[in-house]
């Protein structure tokens, strides 16, 4: 799907060979928990489908990767959105998560789930304002608690936060 926003950007699903350049975006953004390039070959080959690119000229300027409860079918679990520094701001973000819930994958979900900490006020704003803009419900509730990483990392806290039920208003 391409949305024309006066410089052409093209939302796509991964693909394994995106794995490299995602890593890329992910860890540029230096805010989310970075994970191998092996990871992110993995979600662009089996998790394709729940998974979307946002490229401009060639390069990834955003990604979301995300994948379908097996205990709750009705829940797309969003697990990282990442944009470019150089084009926060500009309804990426948002556009990504709309084009994904119209791929015939996330047919019959009618709620999003997605843990986010505290310091990351993009997410946080990014879900919160997407329920509001949609009319959709949201909830902020308990999620990984920092007691359950490592004891040698010093992470945050990951409240959970749920967005619907919603029924095919994207």
């Amino acid at each position: 799907m391409t949305v024309n926003t006066g410089t052409e950007i093209n939302y796509r699903k991964p693909e394994a060979k995106d794995g490299s350049r995602v890593w890329e975006l992910i860890r540029d953004t230096g805010t989310l928990d970075l994970n191998s390039p092996y990871c992110y070959m993995l979600l662009g080959d089996y998790f394709c489908d729940t998974c979307i690119i946002a490229e401009q000229g060639g390069e990834i300027i955003g990604y979301i990767s995300a994948f379908r409860s097996p205990r709750n079918p009705d829940t797309l679990f969003v697990w990282q959105v990442a944009v470019a520094g150089t084009h926060r701001r500009k309804g990426i973000a948002s556009t990504m998560l709309t084009c994904l819930l119209k791929q015939k994958a996330c047919h019959g979900v009618r709620f999003i789930e997605a843990t986010i900490s505290p310091s990351n006020m993009a997410s946080r704003r990014l879900f919160l304002s997407f329920a509001e803009d949609k009319s959709i419900p949201s909830t902020v509730t308990v999620g990984y608690g920092a007691e359950l990483f490592p004891g040698d990392t010093s992470h945050e806290d990951e409240p959970r936060f749920v967005i619907g039920p919603f029924f095919n208003q994207m």
